[in-house]
């Protein structure tokens, strides 16, 4: 079927070029408030024409609706592949990028902002007394503790094992030590409870301010080194 007028396109032509659009002009319209949008005037409007633009109606609808349920599944997809199996925390990929991007933010505006890179001491003789669920319980506890004492600009996240880190927004090396020491407090301020049993909580850590000169894997192995050397000095006090 033909329709004859300004545009003089097969119809089957206007529904790919309105699909298309994906319905960006269209907002809840009905047939008859239309002929802009199709090109199609009032007296060609007949009965047949008018069924057929309610179908393409319906069917931007339905694919505009369609795309909204793929965006919002799209979402949930890249929060979880940013997530940490066993935490709420970022995962080690997701901190990399944010480290990254906060390095680019503070070579811009001349800000300072650090990392913290921290260690939970001794899980492996948690898992070895208790059982890996008391283990995966210790993990938790430090991924709670150090997000009820970050301020909301920060971003914490679990590299992988017993280890986390934590990016300090505001802060050079100096206020960096001091905060990081402030976390480790938090941290250790209370023993791990896990069934009828209970046991402290040990943190190492180091610190590393960010640098335009280090790259992000640069900025956590040497925040990782900072945090082994302290962890050798307590060991030999």
């Amino acid at each position: 079927m033909k329709i004859t007028g300004a545009r003089n396109e097969p119809f089957s032509a206007m529904r790919k070029r309105a699909l298309a659009q994906a319905g960006a002009q269209v907002r809840g319209a009905t047939a008859l408030d239309t002929t802009t949008f199709l090109g199609i005037t009032e007296p060609e409007m007949t009965p047949a024409v008018k069924e057929a633009v309610q179908t393409l109606l319906t069917e931007i609808e339905d694919l505009r609706g369609e795309v909204a349920r793929l965006k919002g599944r799209l979402a949930e997809v890249e929060d979880l592949a940013d997530r940490d199996a066993l935490t709420p925390l970022l995962n080690r990929r997701a901190l990399v990028r944010e480290l990254g991007r906060i390095r680019t933010f503070a070579q811009r505006y001349g800000t300072a902002a650090s990392l913290v890179y921290f260690d939970l001491d001794d899980l492996k003789g948690v898992n070895d007394r208790f059982g890996h669920a008391a283990g995966d319980a210790a993990l938790k506890a430090v991924a709670e503790r150090l997000l009820a004492s970050v301020r909301e600009s920060d971003i914490v996240g679990r590299m992988g094992g017993d280890e986390f880190a934590v990016i300090l927004v505001q802060a050079d090396q100096a206020v960096a030590e001091a905060k990081a020491a402030s976390l480790a407090r938090a941290i250790e301020a209370e023993p791990l409870r896990f069934g009828d049993w209970s046991a402290p909580l040990h943190i190492s850590f180091g610190v590393r301010q960010i640098t335009q000169d280090a790259e992000p894997e640069a900025l956590i192995a040497e925040a990782d080194a900072a945090m082994y050397a302290k962890k050798r000095e307590r060991k030999s006090a």
